[in-house]
């Protein structure tokens, strides 16, 4: 439990750090640390169909079978494990699931980063 709320804390000033990004940008925007500790901007929330960022963060199933549509599962799964394991950034054609069930066709931008020695990534997503 104390590792959870060190690695919340940690979030919480990823978000203060990107702020103008979580903010400004035109583009859907989330970051993943892991299943229980990511979170999101307004507009991912709403791509997905979640009234608030902290709503669409609240969910703690897995992460890809939440949200990701089964045909594009491991594609993302790929670019995160190389996101992580060799710090490259890649772009992919991801279909989302909405809270609804329905899916969304995106671009989406797995940006690796590291903020405070942790790794995580910086997603970056567009409608298709």
């Amino acid at each position: 439990m104390a590792k959870d709320a060190s690695l919340g804390d940690v979030l919480k000033r990823v978000r203060e750090q990107l702020a103008d990004i979580f903010e400004k940008s035109d583009q859907s925007v989330y970051v993943y640390l892991d299943e229980k500790n990511k979170l999101c901007n307004k507009r991912f929330a709403l791509l997905l169909g979640f009234a608030s960022p902290s709503e669409w963060a609240a969910v703690k199933e897995d992460f890809a079978e939440t949200f990701v549509s089964p045909k594009d599962r491991g594609t993302l799964v790929s670019a995160y494990q190389d996101a992580m394991d060799k710090l490259v950034g890649s772009t992919v054609s991801i279909s989302w699931k909405k809270k609804g069930g329905k899916e969304v066709s995106t671009t989406t931008m797995l940006v690796p980063i590291v903020f405070e020695g942790h790794k995580m990534a910086l997603h970056y997503i567009s409608p298709s």
